[in-house]
């Protein structure tokens, strides 16, 4: 009797990508208090943070092997705030030092990030 190979399972298509709710002028403003590039962090580790290509006034943090596409605001203390548009994670910028932040087990993955805009605000503080 023959057999029969069997059939490899289909694949499901991924899901559609739902496109960003379009950036209100505080947001734009706030993008543009961002530090982009890269920053130094503990442990000798590194985040990079850019515009994201795609939608105007949102930003890509990558950290390892992830990519987060985050919306920026200012917070009411002045810290600029990049909030994961699938609320997983969070980017606190501060005029010395900015931290990763996984909101949803609430801990921090990377701290004393510095980009080279807050290590010369921090060495023009020093004098």
């Amino acid at each position: 009797m023959a057999q029969t190979a069997a059939k490899p399972a289909a694949k499901k298509a991924a899901p559609a990508e739902k496109p960003l709710p379009q950036a209100d002028q505080a947001q734009l403003e706030a993008a543009e208090r961002t530090h982009f590039g890269v920053y130094e962090c503990d442990f000798k580790q590194t985040i990079d943070v850019s515009m994201n290509a795609k939608y105007p006034g949102y930003v890509d943090v990558k950290f390892k092997k992830d990519t987060w596409t985050m919306k920026p605001s200012v917070s009411s203390t002045g810290a600029l705030r990049l909030e994961d548009v699938k609320g997983r994670t969070l980017l606190l910028q501060i005029a010395n030092k900015s931290m990763l932040m996984d909101t949803k087990i609430g801990q921090r993955l990377v701290d004393a990030c510095v980009h080279e805009k807050q290590r010369a605000a921090m060495e023009a503080s020093k004098s």
